[in-house]
């Protein structure tokens, strides 16, 4: 269970991104974080895990206070969350496995991190997964020879490598086409079900979050604005979160002949 208490962040310009937010993740659960440009949503998702640092609150995984551990403590703690960035923050020269591998880095002592020494259980395990995302063939190309898909899998897959119990997912779909798009939201979906993980997605798509997350959270001005279930978002809510449109053309679930090959068997 992720618990944040009155979140706060206030930058030394005065700006304040996040205005006492409070908010429970229960393992297992995924959630979208949607709102506009400047709502807050990467903040809060940086802030649990303190690659940005709470102005005031409370940020508790399982019991710990995340807010309250010092520089070693939060480096184990961080073990537990995975973090996916929406530009895939992959090392270019370095290969598919090396970077999966690289999920491991916390568990590793220095020297066979530095010499890529890894256990054959990681190393198996890392075959293991990418074999489920399709990628096992690629695991001696450079990272830069991929596709922005195939990228988002090998981020993703790193993430899973730190056998997390939450995973911090930011605009995992940007970059990519929206049947691509697709995919990875599907594929993230489905590898929280299986692991029991929990999961918070921020996501500026609108159709995307509410046809692959059960509950949607929408901010606005660094404050909550909505929080109920995918089916519930509709136009007031959109309102509520984004200002006065249209919203009449912004959600739609994928029409039945629109679907497209399961995510893991796609290269």
């Amino acid at each position: 269970m992720l618990t944040i208490d009155a979140l706060t962040k206030r930058y030394p310009t005065g700006d304040l991104a996040l205005d006492a937010v409070d908010l429970q993740v229960p393992a297992g659960q995924v959630m979208a974080l949607i709102g506009p440009s400047g709502a807050g949503k990467s903040t809060l998702i940086r802030c649990v895990n303190r690659l940005v640092e709470p102005t005031a609150g409370r940020v508790a995984l399982d019991g710990v206070d995340l807010t309250a551990l010092g520089s070693g403590a939060l480096r184990r703690a961080r073990r537990r969350m995975g973090m996916i960035f929406q530009e895939y923050a992959l090392v270019e020269r370095l290969t598919v496995m090396e970077n999966v591998l690289s999920g491991r880095l916390g568990y590793t002592g220095f020297w066979a991190s530095w010499f890529r020494r890894f256990p054959r259980r990681d190393v198996e395990q890392a075959f293991r997964l990418l074999d489920r995302v399709g990628l096992a063939a690629m695991a001696d190309k450079r990272a830069d020879a991929l596709s922005g898909g195939q990228r988002q899998r090998v981020g993703i897959i790193r993430a899973l490598m730190q056998d997390p119990q939450l995973l911090l997912v930011d605009e995992p779909t940007a970059s990519l086409d929206p049947k691509t798009s697709r995919q990875i939201m599907r594929l993230i979906v489905e590898l929280c079900e299986e692991r029991g993980l929990a999961a918070i997605i921020n996501i500026h798509d609108v159709a995307l979050a509410q046809q692959f997350a059960r509950r949607i959270v929408g901010l606005r001005g660094g404050r909550i604005v909505f929080d109920g279930p995918a089916e519930a978002l509709a136009a007031p809510q959109l309102t509520a979160i984004y200002g006065e449109e249209d919203w009449s053309q912004t959600i739609r679930r994928a029409e039945p002949n629109e679907e497209e090959a399961p995510a893991e068997a796609v290269a």
